[in-house]
């Protein structure tokens, strides 16, 4: 017979020692502060990051520690337009999504992974080959399938194409529900994205309901797809190499980190795209530091895999360097 464990016990230390999050708008004159203590547990960066980034707000410089059982990390913040956070809704919502209201189920749905609420809909997941006119044909398809498109998010990075669409139906405003429905719009969008059938990667398209942050599906869809392979993209077309993303990895051996230092083009939502990488590629960021050196960003991460170990192979190192530059790419165009 096995010993009974309380289910709430896993997460008692929380309760005990509630997470903490201070505003400071006194000690930088050009900044706010925003400082979050708390028990340590898996992803908590990429939540606090994710909260910060959803605001539209810009990160100049930021102190992570969260190494051993407690967490504890500084960020500097501006809004879009370089000023203090002074709106009370804004710092409410920092206070609520980040303090110990976020412990209450119903107070933050679906922190773990977040997303804005569209009200009732089903998320379409795509994925396929770039080209001129795509878009059209995706949104005809939902049309002459009486959808209506509540928001939709789409991304392009060599050549691949990665959307999230959230569609109800036109008529009553309700997810679909019809299976031979979905199946129909299933089929004709996997036509659309083969595309001239030239597609050597293939094609993806996926249903579901539920509240994946979009940003971040967006980069496990590009993720899964490898886009980080091949060539091309953002920085080529342009030819701009002067802010093509510098990415080294080394070792901290004696206390057992893989050091991963990246300069690259500053901008909005640039911490996000990384940590989410980080995170999903099962990596841990125990400590970091961010700042801002003009038009760059510089960032400097001590990181180990979940199991503890650190990146001990040439290959493997590699891989992270890609994939961390098309995450940082995958964005380019949004910036102008």
């Amino acid at each position: 017979m096995r010993p009974y464990f309380d289910p709430d016990y896993e997460n008692f230390s929380q309760w005990i020692n509630p997470p903490r999050v201070c505003i400071d708008n006194a000690t930088c004159n050009d900044c706010t502060l925003v400082k979050v203590d708390s028990v340590n547990k898996p992803g908590i960066l990429l939540e606090v990051v994710q909260v910060l980034s959803d605001l539209d707000l810009a990160i100049s410089k930021a102190y992570i520690t969260s190494d051993g059982t407690w967490f504890m990390d500084v960020f500097h913040v501006t809004d879009q337009q370089g000023r203090k956070i002074t709106e009370k809704k804004t710092i409410d919502y920092i206070e609520k999504a980040l303090g110990p209201e976020s412990l209450k189920a119903d107070s933050w749905p679906g922190k773990s992974v977040g997303m804005h609420s569209f009200g009732n809909h089903i998320a379409i997941e795509l994925i396929g080959t770039d080209r001129p006119g795509l878009l059209s044909e995706i949104f005809a398809v939902l049309a002459n399938q009486h959808c209506n498109v509540v928001a939709a998010e789409v991304w392009t990075h060599k050549m691949r194409v990665a959307c999230v669409i959230y569609i109800n139906d036109e008529a009553t405003s309700e997810p679909l529900k019809e299976p031979s429905r979905m199946s129909t719009m299933e089929e004709q969008l996997r036509n659309v994205l083969r595309g001239c059938g030239d597609d050597v990667k293939g094609s993806c398209t996926s249903f579901s309901i539920g509240s994946t942050h979009v940003d971040r599906r967006l980069h496990q869809l590009m993720l899964a797809d490898k886009d980080y392979e091949g060539y091309g993209g953002a920085i080529e077309e342009k030819d701009d190499m002067l802010f093509r993303p510098v990415i080294t990895i080394d070792q901290c051996e004696d206390k057992g980190y893989s050091v991963v230092n990246i300069k690259c083009k500053d901008r909005s939502k640039l911490l996000f795209d990384i940590v989410c990488t980080l995170t999903d590629m099962q990596f841990v960021v125990s400590h970091a530091s961010v700042s801002s050196d003009g038009p760059y960003g510089i960032q400097e991460l001590y990181i180990r895999h979940k199991d503890g170990k650190i990146l001990d192979s040439k290959d493997e190192k590699e891989r992270v360097i890609k994939c961390l530059e098309a995450a940082i790419l995958r964005r380019v165009s949004e910036v102008k």
